[in-house]
């Protein structure tokens, strides 16, 4: 039996062409397909799906997940490497997100979480 490969991560969104902005705009990526209700990007090997969902799905959605889940409202976190991760924090501020906590200054280099305007974490990382 084939091992099964891995074909790309889906993000559910309430404003698909949005979010396809947001991550073409802000992190570079390429939109491949992009409609009210789906959209495929890339950024190298990585490919992003983005799936229209109204938000009482979302909310069903986040019911299901456990307690602590729910709670503290953490969804899935996408990494991204970038060269200056002050430029990169503004873009996606201007396109919506919100920094979650300060930039940390780490001796490996710099550390930010923000999140997106449908909830989802992204983690950018600047080497030192």
């Amino acid at each position: 039996m084939a091992a099964a490969t891995f074909r790309y991560l889906v993000q559910l969104h309430r404003d698909v062409p949005k979010a396809a902005r947001f991550y073409s705009e802000g992190l570079g990526f390429t939109i491949d397909v992009c409609t009210l209700r789906w959209a495929e990007l890339h950024s190298g090997p990585l490919k992003l799906a983005l799936l229209h969902n109204p938000r009482n799905v979302m909310t069903f959605l986040f019911k299901l997940q456990s307690d602590h889940v729910e709670n503290k409202g953490y969804s899935s976190l996408l990494s991204f490497t970038v060269t200056d991760i002050n430029s990169s924090v503004t873009k996606l501020m201007t396109l919506g997100a919100e920094l979650d906590g300060p930039i940390k200054h780490e001796i490996h280099g710099k550390v930010a979480a923000m999140r997106c305007a449908d909830g989802h974490v992204l983690g950018l990382y600047e080497p030192a």
